[in-house]
C-alpha cells in the first residue's frame, strides 16, 4: 500500500462533522483527540494535569476547552456543566490513564504505589488513575467509552489490575471488550502494541467492536522518504549523542538492517533499549523517557543518531504541521506517551459506524 501522509492540520479542521461527540480525558498532547477530529467528531472537553502537554494541547487546539486540573479534582457535574449535556447524552468518553508503571520496558511492579515526574516537574501517583477514570464513568454514563493502556497491563503480576479494571467498568453498566491491538496494522509506521477498552452502555443492545486490521503496513522507509529536517537540528543530534557510551554501541550495529537491531545484541546482553531501526519495516515503539540525550533509544537506520522531531512526528502518524513544545527531550515525551491518531481514526470510525449510527 502506498504510503499516504497523514492531514494537515488544516485540513483536518476541514473534515465534516459525523454528528457524535467526545469527552476526553488523560488528553495529554491531544493525539487521541486528534484522531477522533480525523474520524469526523467534536471533541467538546479536554482535561490534561502535566503543564508541558497542555500547552501542546492549546497550542494546536486555541479555540477547545481545556480543564488543567487533576483529574481526582473533576467531577461528572462539572463535565456535564461545561459541555452542555445531561447525564448519558455523551457519545464517547474518552482517556488514556498514564501507563509506564505497567510498561515491560519499564520497572513495572517496583513502581506501584508510588510517585512519578513527569519532565515538567508535575510529580503524580498513576497506577490507581484508571478508577478515577471509572469514577467519571459511572457518573456520566455516556454511551460508549474508550480507553487505554500498555500491553504490559495483561502481563504478570499486572494481569490482577487489569481484572480489577474489567470488573469496575462492568459494574458501572457497560458491555466491556479489550483487544491487544497494535497500531502498525492501523495505518501507523510504529509497531506500538496497546490494550483497548471498548465499552458500550448494557440498554443500548449493542456489543463492542473492534476495527478490523490492515493486512498490510507502512515502513519507516516510506513514511520517511519525503519528510523535511533542519541541518541545525541533524548536526546537534549527531554531535549531542557522541558525548555518551550509547554512540559507541550504536557504530557496532550495521546501517540499515533488514529488521531492527537492538544494543543488547553487539553487546553482552546490556544496552537492550538502545535500538537501530529499519527502513524496512515499522518503527519499533517510541518510549517516553527515550529522548533524553543519555538515554538509550530509537536511532536512525542510516545516520548514528536519534531521530528528529519532524521524523518522530510521522512515526507516530502525526501531522507535519502539529507543534509541539518545549524542550527536544519534552517533545520526545509527548509523542512517546501519545495514542497515535492513525490509531485512534480507526478505532473511532469504527464505533461510529458499527455502535453509534446503528442505536440513533
Amino acid at each position: 500500500m502506498k504510503y499516504i501522509p497523514v492531514p494537515s492540520m488544516k485540513e483536518i479542521s476541514e473534515i465534516p462533522w459525523n454528528g457524535f461527540n467526545v469527552v476526553s480525558t488523560f488528553s495529554g498532547g491531544g493525539g487521541s483527540c486528534l484522531g477522533y477530529r480525523l474520524a469526523g467528531y467534536h471533541v467538546l472537553y479536554a482535561n490534561e494535569f502535566v503543564e508541558e502537554a497542555q500547552r501542546t494541547y492549546k497550542a494546536n487546539n486555541p479555540n477547545s476547552y481545556l480543564d488543567t486540573r487533576d483529574i481526582r479534582d473533576v467531577t461528572a457535574e462539572s463535565i456535564l456543566k461545561i459541555v452542555g449535556l445531561k447525564k448519558g447524552e455523551i457519545d464517547i468518553l474518552d482517556g488514556s490513564p498514564p501507563c509506564c508503571v505497567f510498561s515491560t520496558a519499564g520497572k513495572r511492579e517496583k513502581g506501584w504505589g508510588k510517585e512519578r515526574n513527569y519532565s515538567d516537574g508535575k510529580v503524580q501517583r498513576i497506577d490507581n488513575l484508571f478508577f478515577e477514570y471509572t469514577r467519571l464513568l459511572k457518573d456520566l454514563q455516556p454511551k460508549v467509552f474508550v480507553a487505554e493502556n500498555v500491553s504490559g497491563l495483561i502481563v504478570g503480576k499486572a494481569r490482577g489490575y487489569f481484572n480489577d479494571i474489567i470488573k469496575e467498568m462492568r459494574n458501572c453498566g457497560y458491555i466491556v471488550y479489550a483487544g491487544d491491538i497494535n497500531a502498525m496494522w492501523l495505518g501507523v509506521p510504529q509497531s506500538r502494541r496497546r490494550v483497548i477498552f471498548i465499552g458500550v452502555r448494557k440498554d443500548l443492545g449493542i456489543k463492542p467492536s473492534f476495527p478490523k486490521p490492515n493486512n498490510w503496513y507502512y515502513t519507516l522507509g516510506e513514511a520517511l522518504e519525503t519528510v523535511k529536517n533542519t541541518d541545525e537540528e541533524i548536526n546537534f543530534l549527531s554531535e549531542d549523542i557522541k558525548k555518551y557510551n550509547i554512540y559507541n554501541v550504536l557504530k557496532k550495529i550495521e546501517k540499515n538492517p533488514l529488521k531492527s537491531v537492538s544494543g543488547s545484541e553487539v553487546t553482552n546482553g546490556s544496552y537492550f533499549n538502545l535500538i537501530r531501526e529499519s527502513m524496512y519495516r515499522p518503527c519499533s515503539t517510541i518510549c517516553q523517557m527515550n529522548g533524553k540525550s543519555s538515554a538509550a533509544g530509537n536511532c536512525h537506520p542510516l545516520e548514528d543518531r536519534k531521530f528528529t522531531i519532524s521524523e518522530l512526528k510521522r512515526i507516530a502518524s502525526v501531522p507535519d504541521d502539529f507543534i509541539l513544545t518545549g524542550s527536544y527531550s519534552q517533545q520526545w515525551e509527548r509523542l512517546g506517551r501519545m495514542v497515535p491518531p492513525m490509531m485512534m481514526r480507526a478505532i473511532a470510525k469504527n464505533i461510529q459506524i458499527k455502535i453509534l449510527e446503528a442505536i440513533k
